[in-house]
């Protein structure tokens, strides 16, 4: 159960289904006969149904009473802002050469400025977490812009090692917050029905960061120099504050004290006064880890991360070593080697995302009430076997490809892993939500924890998997541990799941 507090007027937008077993749904299978005749008019006249899930009140600054423009609009944002995180880590794996020579170090220590952001970017949520549900998101996403644009400037105009890396640690502590709050966003904004598709452009946003930035980079690198990939990204960190100012509204919404006359644009837009009055306990601060406790949360994140440190971390952090040398590609040739990781990652995103809504709503009609999250979990099967074909075809053809003869076989082989890396990541990412509804910030929080964890550890020891067994016989290595980390606890939780949410709410 979560150490959070929950304020009074939070029990007005609480799910109607978060604590009910899929076979005892027909019991509360009409929440709203408890609504007064007022609020449904109003929820009538602002949605045109009552049939929502969770059920808003009726201030107009509650997010699930937003219009669609509205919603969609600060979800881009927030989506962005989560790009950038990866976006940053990657964007220099193009200028890995460039930046070696200029600082005199090796480039294996050049590699390391992404693996330090990696790192950062999976622990520094746990700080920002609990001032987010206290201030409010707006603030904290405006104050991470503003200090990655200043702590980017440091890294254009650094001029050793040192002071790059702590530049960069500083970037990624300040740039993470989107990276696992984004979870929550979605969850305060959107209805359980359609949650599937807008967690799909937080998720995907974060995984296209990986391949996107190295893609635009190379360019930048070739052309006009390395330190502008840092101007750039300080420029893109400024420009994004300011519409943050005018687009992003506050999202955390606990209810208007009778008393309040503030209107909803004021205390969407304006104020910056804490929202949530209840004092700030030390555990805030590391109970999204206590989430190992939680079998469903856990499992979702082993499967989903052991994916995501192949299908994205290995596809993007070692094709400098792979393909740059067997293809000897320049920096701009070398970022066009990302392409393969975006398309796929774009197509995958119909599946895991908008299929997957569908996939629910349809069991949904046909059995006349809610499926078990634990349905959804068909889907990731699909990009669990894709992960582990298109990782096969990389690695396979990168060995058998012949020195200075670029082959496009092994790009290939990145589209069909990313594809399935991102069914893997929207289907298990939103099972784990509806699984905890109730602190989605802390599951978003918790699972970009353990992914990121495991994507700095892998660079460590990809090299020495390359040398002992070979690139090609690697697959094999990959294919095992998907399997063995990733489809068969996935199998092991559908069939378990829902006697484990059970047993979790009997301890509530």
């Amino acid at each position: 159960m979560s150490t959070e507090q929950t304020h009074p007027n939070e029990t007005l937008r609480k799910s109607n289904s978060d604590y009910v077993e899929e076979k005892d749904f027909r019991v509360n299978d009409d929440p709203t006969r408890y609504l007064s005749e007022s609020h449904k008019s109003y929820l009538i006249q602002r949605h045109g149904k009552l049939d929502l899930d969770p059920i808003p009140s009726m201030d107009p600054a509650d997010p699930y009473n937003w219009p669609s423009w509205k919603k969609t609009t600060n979800l881009a944002l927030v989506a962005f802002h989560a790009c950038m995180g990866t976006f940053t880590a990657a964007a220099i794996i193009c200028a890995y050469e460039d930046i070696s020579i200029d600082i005199n170090v090796s480039l294996q220590r050049v590699s390391y400025l992404t693996s330090l952001q990696i790192a950062i970017l999976g622990g520094a949520p746990l700080f920002w977490k609990p001032l987010s549900h206290r201030f409010g998101r707006r603030p904290i996403f405006l104050l991470s812009l503003l200090l990655s644009c200043v702590c980017n400037i440091g890294c254009a105009k650094s001029t050793d090692y040192a002071s790059m890396a702590a530049c960069r640690a500083l970037v990624a502590f300040f740039i993470s917050p989107a990276m696992a709050i984004g979870s929550g966003v979605v969850t305060e904004t959107f209805f359980r029905h359609e949650r599937a598709r807008y967690m799909g452009i937080w998720t995907v946003c974060v995984t296209l960061g990986v391949p996107v930035g190295p893609f635009i980079f190379g360019f930048v690198a070739e052309r006009v120099g390395y330190r502008w990939i840092y101007w750039i990204l300080a420029i893109t960190n400024a420009v994004e504050f300011i519409l943050y100012i005018f687009f992003g509204p506050e999202t955390r919404y606990i209810g208007v004290d009778v008393q309040s006359k503030s209107s909803a644009f004021k205390r969407e837009y304006i104020s910056l006064r804490r929202i949530d009055p209840t004092p700030i306990k030390i555990s805030e601060f590391y109970h999204p880890l206590t989430l190992f406790t939680n079998i469903p949360v856990l499992l979702a994140a082993i499967a989903y991360s052991m994916v995501f440190l192949f299908a994205s971390v290995l596809n993007s952090v070692e094709v400098p070593q792979l393909l740059q040398s067997k293809f000897e590609l320049s920096a701009q040739g070398l970022g066009l080697q990302f392409l393969g990781l975006i398309i796929g990652s774009l197509l995958g995103e119909q599946l895991g995302g908008i299929m997957s809504d569908i996939w629910m709503n349809t069991r949904a009609k046909k059995i006349g009430h809610k499926p078990a999250p634990e349905y959804r979990l068909w889907l990731s099967y699909i990009g669990f076997l894709l992960a582990i074909a298109g990782m096969v075809v990389f690695l396979v053809c990168t060995e058998q490809a012949k020195q200075g003869e670029w082959s496009v076989k092994p790009i290939v082989g990145t589209g069909i892993a990313a594809f399935g890396n991102q069914v893997v990541t929207t289907v298990l990412t939103t099972y784990a939500v509806d699984t905890y509804p109730q602190d989605a910030g802390s599951v978003g929080v918790f699972i970009n924890f353990v992914r990121s964890t495991w994507g700095f550890i892998g660079p460590f020891w990809f090299p020495s998997m390359f040398e002992s067994v070979g690139i090609a016989a690697s697959a094999g290595v990959v294919a095992a541990l998907i399997m063995g980390a990733s489809f068969f606890p996935t199998l092991y939780l559908q069939l378990q799941g829902k006697r484990w949410q059970v047993d979790a709410r009997d301890q509530l």
